[in-house]
């Protein structure tokens, strides 16, 4: 038995199957992402959706759906399912007995006599999603028909039927080629069993997606089926479809889908799930090794994303420093002008030195990643020094950020055009890891380089911040820190930001501090499913993200937790408590295995609601969440092999 897995009961009940979602990736930025009865709920849910590098390296949906259809005695039996409103036509999902996920999707219809087994695979490095299709038992001559449902849109918009879509095809080796529009890629169906393929173009109009619907997006759309593949099946048979954007040899599909299968990861247990969702998040393509901040709309690359999600994905996954250090690099030559000369994100340059001290904790090499990365560390300190767009460097050592009408850091919701955290003047955590990367350059260059005048600015600016950094964000009402510091003064509304004047390697506080900052941050933000946003006690305090969009956008920082948050509060206790919390951080990290079978199949999500029961929300496989706790499983795991070895 799988170790996910779901039954007729449960799939067949669309209240319940429409919420879980499968996803296959190629490593490469492309993705297969539905539910598990195969109904699309969302604009971003297809078959086949790749990055276009003509059109900006931005994913579009080539190939939206691919219907089923087993024929006996002449009668048809349909087995896809679309929503057009308020009715689902057809119902294929009433034939589905099974659904496993180990470890990639397979799903069984039973029909009459007939048993019929789907997996669906995307192959890894390479634009192709192949589904094996198997007859598994029929006591009659069986005929299968496969109907494609074609988008060629941006994954982000819909689209409707327009006299431009050119609808006509080509013949290639084992099937046909499709392209609907200029400097698209060819779509490229071929099956690895010679069949019959009859050109009936049409629009499909009126497809409804619920999940854009309830969220209060544009949600209908017209698809393109262009015709059908249509092949008799005997009892045993197996036959490969494939999409892909290069045409292949149709007699290597089967031994292909063989291979593809032997190099997937198993998902048998909690760990290997997690394991396999964090390799899911990894896009390299061409020169350029990137990670996807979360499927199926998020981008690829992001500067804060990837400096977060990188130890947790790459160290405390695979062990993999290569790994960590490639993608660092190329997301700092990707970057340099927005590291150095200014961005929207105004904490995401000073990230990069966590990160670097991570590295150095894990190959216990501080010399080598410092010499690597130190160059560059010590001119992002510098520009900081010198003055970016949006943040200045004070006299009493501390930033402050300001660009009029942008929320800055990472608490990024807007509604109608305006920032609902703008945040402007001294962000607690910007300024925790502006003194660690300061602390950190001023050391390394002491320790390593060639101690100057740089290291005399540095030592400046720490004094500086550390005359003043107290007095300015503690609230001695709360026991903790403000949030952040305008002209207006403290902002005191208790949030995790202030988790970094603990976690970071360099605090300005002591560990008295530290210790009343834990101490008011597990009393109101800490849950099961991650570190909440904003206090319950705080009468803007939204728990729940649903409802449209203004209300959801309201939620996401104002009370909605971030499983990634766990991870500055885990090093935060064991910096402080060592072993001792070793119990705790294994209960909040094996809350999650609850969630393997909601929401995304097999995955963490982005965000859970604040309160219980801890609903799951937006992508449903997100790198951060996945990182960080794979990052406090490393560290438990750490403190374990310590007390075993005593």
């Amino acid at each position: 038995m799988a170790y996910l897995q779901f039954n007729k009961a449960e799939l067949v009940n669309l209240e319940y199957s429409l919420k879980r979602e499968l996803l296959a990736t190629n490593r490469a930025g492309g993705y297969c992402n539905t539910t598990i009865v195969c109904c699309n709920t969302r604009k971003y849910h297809g078959l086949f959706a790749v990055p276009i590098e003509k059109f900006g390296g931005h994913r579009y949906m080539l190939l939206s759906a691919l219907d089923e259809t087993l024929f006996q005695h002449g009668m048809p039996f349909n087995l896809g399912i679309h929503c057009y409103g308020d009715v689902y036509e057809p119902r294929g999902h009433k034939y589905i007995v099974d659904f496993e996920m180990d470890p990639f999707p397979v799903i069984t219809y039973r029909v009459g006599g007939m048993l019929f087994r789907k997996e669906i695979l995307f192959a890894a490095g390479s634009e192709q999603l192949m589904i094996r299709y198997t007859l598994l038992d029929a006591h009659s001559h069986t005929v299968l028909r496969l109907k494609p449902y074609l988008a060629f849109r941006s994954i982000h918009a819909l689209t409707v039927a327009n006299a431009d879509a050119d609808t006509h095809y080509k013949n290639i080796e084992g099937g046909v080629s499709f392209c609907m529009y200029r400097d698209f890629p060819d779509l490229n169906l071929q099956l690895s069993k010679p069949c019959e393929y009859i050109h009936v173009p049409d629009w499909y109009r009126n497809v409804v997606y619920k999940e854009e619907y309830r969220r209060g997006f544009d949600c209908q759309e017209d698809l393109l089926v262009p015709g059908f593949f249509e092949m008799p099946l005997e009892k045993g048979e197996s036959v490969v479809f494939s999409a892909s954007t290069t045409p292949l040899p149709p007699q290597n599909l089967k031994a292909q889908f063989t291979r593809e299968t032997k190099r997937r990861m198993p998902r048998d247990n909690y760990d290997n799930c997690l394991k396999a969702a964090a390799e899911q998040n990894f896009a390299e393509k061409g020169k350029f090794s990137r990670i996807c901040t979360g499927f199926s709309w998020h981008e690829i690359g992001g500067m804060r994303e990837t400096c977060i999600a990188l130890p947790g994905l790459t160290l405390c996954n695979k062990g993999d420093a290569k790994l960590f250090e490639k993608i660092l690099s190329d997301l700092i030559t990707e970057n340099t002008d927005a590291f150095l000369q200014g961005s929207n994100q105004v904490e995401s340059p000073l990230r990069l030195t966590e990160a670097v001290q991570q590295l150095a904790r894990f190959t216990g090499d501080e010399a080598g990643a410092w010499k690597k990365y130190g160059k560059f560390l010590k001119k992002v300190v510098e520009s900081y020094m010198g003055g970016r767009p949006e943040v200045r460097l004070h006299d009493n050592g501390l930033l402050w950020a300001e660009k009029p009408g942008v929320a800055l850091s990472w608490m990024n919701a807007y509604i109608d055009g305006k920032p609902v955290t703008e945040r402007r003047g001294y962000q607690v955590e910007t300024n925790c890891l502006w003194y660690n990367a300061v602390c950190f350059a001023l050391e390394m260059e002491t320790r390593y380089g060639k101690p100057g005048a740089f290291t005399r600015r540095c030592q400046e600016v720490k004094a500086a911040i550390e005359a003043c950094f107290f007095d300015l964000f503690w609230v001695e009402a709360r026991r903790h820190l403000a949030d952040y510091v305008d002209e207006n003064g403290q902002n005191v509304f208790t949030r995790p930001n202030q988790l970094y004047a603990c976690s970071l390697a360099y605090s300005p506080v002591s560990e008295e501090v530290q210790a009343e900052i834990l101490h008011a941050v597990s009393r109101e933000l800490v849950t099961t499913r991650g570190i909440r946003t904003l206090s319950p006690k705080n009468p803007l305090y939204r728990s729940r993200y649903d409802g449209n969009q203004i209300e959801r956008d309201t939620a996401t920082h104002n009370g909605c937790t971030r499983p990634w948050l766990l991870g500055a509060y885990a090093d935060a206790s064991f910096k402080l408590f060592g072993p001792s919390f070793v119990r705790k951080a294994q209960e909040l990290v094996d809350g999650f295995q609850e969630d393997l079978n909601i929401h995304g199949i097999a995955a963490v999500a982005e965000i859970y609601d604040g309160d219980p029961p801890y609903n799951p929300h937006g992508a449903i496989n997100s790198a951060l969440s996945v990182a960080e706790i794979l990052r406090v499983k490393y560290l438990i795991k750490q403190y374990k092999d310590k007390e075993e070895s005593l």
